[in-house]
């Protein structure tokens, strides 16, 4: 049977993921190719937290104390998202750009950090013959720092440029787009910097992290290659004093809604990430795990973490309301953490295993929904979607970095004081420290799950509603 164009085109948007994320202002190919600089943050993201951590501490001999201040050091730039995202909103240039400039900006941070971060890594090593001793402290740490403050740059001035280009209508889906694009480029990045650096060298190291720089450029120029309109402004816009930020954040937190949303996104993000270093140890030394079987660990995170951003998209362009898929990503949370805990007093990997794969696809739901709603909201008074996308960046990657501190810390302490006997014989075990940190997640997110309640509408969005009427403002929800 031969099918229609009509028809065709009906299949191409029930079966394929994101589909209908294209309008008439942000053509599919022009996505796409958008879509790059979320390739190059998940690149970056991967070598700060992955490879380059352990290479800093298996191969160069790093004290494990030096490697966990630097790779903190990203995470203390993450609250300038919020500024950054107001200054993008407010810029003003003769040709009346205002994202570019900041993606461009930011590619040249993020891959100027990358391109003295390995000679700053051997000195840190040791392998130096001139100059001060805290040399390579101050360097490793300049890159480290550098590389951060470029990602979060570009990563909140793209997602505001697609937010400025996406309509109403294809927005949900455009977040779940590029949360895909994150994720596979993490995927990838981790898959090909393992094989470039399975025999290691610093030769070798210095040519594959100078090698990532050189395609952060690439990747962030084609991206952002006539992405924005020209449109000059007049001397009068030019003039024209911008708003102060602190003005402007005092306008966005006054809705109650805004302050709550951010409070939701801190909080369930840290519920979702206090396993971040404990999952894979778990797996070891709990169920005796080999090491290449806690690297499947993963994988099997970004597969739920994948899936949950394909029924995000796919949810939302069928009106679902994006809170109650928030709340959705936590219960599926509080199942995978009950899930891992079963599986440590069963011996089960396969529990295991499920555990993980929902851990990704709670995550995942939560991510792409606050997102939206973050994307979804007004621009109104002083503030701008920019700020709003800002917000959102700087509260997820600060709870982010702060859980996972906060995780090993509980697991260290409360691990030690049961192995100590003090809690008495039946707690001294090997897992009851990363079981607390388990059910304090579970708690987290009970937490999150009671805060989320008002912002969700009394009447449930169905596939029938409205487009227009199904992606409100924050301003229009229920007090």
């Amino acid at each position: 049977m031969i099918l229609g164009k009509s028809q065709i085109k009906k299949l191409t948007g029930a079966w394929l993921p994101f589909a209908d994320a294209a309008s008439d202002g942000l053509p599919m190919a022009q996505l796409l190719r958008l879509s790059l600089f979320q390739v190059s943050v998940g690149m970056a993201t991967v070598l700060l937290l992955g490879t380059l951590n352990r290479v800093m501490i298996v191969e160069l001999a790093v004290p494990a104390t030096v490697v966990a201040f630097m790779i903190a050091l990203p995470v203390l730039s993450a609250p300038f998202r919020a500024m950054l995202g107001h200054r993008s909103d407010n810029y003003r240039s003769f040709i009346g750009w205002k994202r570019i400039p900041y993606l461009w900006f930011g590619s040249l941070w993020q891959m100027g950090g990358l391109a003295i971060m390995p000679f700053a890594l051997i000195v840190l090593s040791g392998d130096q013959i001139h100059g001060p001793a805290w040399a390579g402290e101050a360097l490793a740490g300049l890159a480290f720092l550098m590389t951060g403050l470029g990602l979060h740059m570009t990563q909140t001035a793209g997602l505001a440029l697609a937010s400025d280009c996406a309509t109403d209508e294809t927005r949900p889906r455009v977040v779940a787009l590029l949360y895909v694009m994150f994720l596979l480029g993490m995927a990838l990045s981790s898959v090909i910097i393992g094989w470039l650096l399975r025999d290691f060298d610093q030769i070798r190291l210095i040519r594959v992290v100078q090698g990532c720089a050189v395609v952060t450029m690439v990747l962030n120029i084609t991206a952002l290659w006539k992405q924005e309109k020209v449109r000059p402004m007049s001397a009068e816009e030019m003039a024209t004093k911008p708003p102060v930020f602190l003005e402007s954040w005092r306008d966005f937190v006054a809705d109650s809604h805004v302050t709550r949303l951010l409070v939701i996104v801190v909080t369930g993000t840290m519920g979702f990430q206090m396993q971040d270093v404990l999952l894979e140890p778990y797996g070891g030394q709990i169920l005796g795990l080999s090491v290449g079987a806690t690297t499947w660990l993963t994988a099997a995170n970004a597969l739920g973490a994948l899936v949950g951003f394909i029924l995000a998209g796919r949810w939302m362009s069928q009106g679902y309301d994006m809170f109650r898929m928030a709340a959705r990503g936590i219960l599926v949370g509080v199942l995978a953490f009950t899930t891992v805990i079963l599986a440590g007093l069963m011996s089960s990997p396969v529990l295991f295993y499920i555990g993980a794969i929902c851990i990704g696809l709670g995550a995942g739901l939560f991510a792409v929904s606050t997102l939206t709603a973050a994307m979804a909201l007004p621009e109104r008074g002083l503030s701008g979607r920019g700020l709003a996308l800002g917000a959102w960046g700087a509260a997820q990657a600060t709870a982010a970095g702060l859980s996972i501190a906060v995780g090993g810390a509980l697991r260290d302490t409360v691990g030690g004081y049961a192995m100590a006997g003090h809690l008495g014989s039946t707690l001294a075990t090997p897992s009851f420290g990363y079981s607390f940190v388990y059910h304090t997640e579970i708690l987290v997110l009970f937490v999150s799950l009671i805060l989320i309640g008002p912002l969700v509408r009394t009447n449930p969005y169905t596939p029938q509603t409205d487009s227009n009427t199904a992606r409100p403002g924050i301003m229009e929800f229920p007090t």
